[in-house]
């Protein structure tokens, strides 16, 4: 998802969709990686199986809608829908690239699905529903596209303590801006709660809840590419850090660089992550 399309940037000005698509799609290798083995997990808890009608809610540039199409196949399609149009045109290119003809792109929130009541077999949504403002009612408008004993399964950050990689070059960056760590509201940490996330989905009336931590790991070939990646795909580390003087910035990276140092060895950076998987049904 465009989450961060209102982040700021390292000038200090505002950060545009095409901003944030830019650092997403530059940082796709790394996370498709990272994220390939809970994607399948994400599908299979969603039931998405062969000749599927799947809504991809918050797709961003399409790295699971992709996976989820091939999943399908030709019997099946992939709705792949998003806020931020200059996610989806990448999603939309990758698709042709790649030569899915079963995948369709709609610039769409979450919180307002125009589309009819009882028409999906699953729903998936990748790192985006900690995002959306009223998840109350992003979750009830998923429900009722979904047909009766359908799926929805979305993925979001856990704890940040689990996510170093993540979280340790927010939280330098978070000090030295004089910034709370993680703020609060939506955001990329705001549903890293497992308890909080259960109850959402219950409340907005789904079935047979469960939530499960999925193990991730990160893998670089060095720090310094670690470092780039952290810079060129993180939004709200970009944000954070362009809230500082030349000077800070420049300490900033020097302490993420001792902080994420430890994560270095024989093969190169290798980091833990986490993430949460929430399923119910319909």
């Amino acid at each position: 998802m465009a989450a961060d399309r209102a982040e700021q940037g390292a000038s200090g000005g505002a950060w545009t969709s095409q901003d944030v698509a830019s650092g997403w799609l530059s940082g796709a290798a790394a996370r498709g990686e990272a994220l390939a083995a809970a994607t399948e997990l994400l599908l299979d808890l969603a039931g998405v199986a062969t000749g599927s009608r799947v809504l991809d809610v918050g797709a961003g540039t399409g790295d699971q809608t992709l996976v989820a199409a091939q999943r399908v196949g030709p019997g099946g399609s992939v709705l792949a829908t998003d806020p931020a149009a200059t996610m989806l045109e990448l999603a939309a290119e990758a698709a042709r690239a790649a030569g899915f003809q079963n995948v369709q792109i709609r610039v769409m929130d979450a919180q307002h699905l125009e589309l009819e009541a009882d028409s999906f077999d699953a729903v998936i949504a990748r790192l985006s529903l900690q995002f959306v403002p009223d998840l109350q009612r992003a979750l009830s408008e998923v429900r009722r596209v979904l047909k009766t004993g359908g799926k929805l399964a979305g993925m979001t950050w856990s704890a940040t303590e689990n996510n170093p990689y993540r979280a340790i070059p927010q939280v330098i960056a978070s000090r030295l801006a004089g910034r709370p760590f993680p703020e609060s509201g939506p955001g990329q940490w705001g549903l890293r709660d497992s308890g909080a996330l259960a109850e959402a989905f219950r409340t907005a009336g789904f079935r047979e809840v469960d939530v499960r931590a999925v193990p991730i790991t990160w893998r670089f070939p060095s720090l310094d590419d670690a470092l780039k990646n952290a810079e060129a795909s993180q939004p709200p580390l970009t944000r954070l850090l362009g809230m500082l003087s030349e000077r800070d910035r420049e300490a900033a990276w020097a302490e993420i660089r001792e902080a994420l140092q430890p994560y270095v060895g024989p093969g190169g950076f290798e980091a833990p992550g986490e993430a949460l998987i929430a399923s119910g049904m319909a």
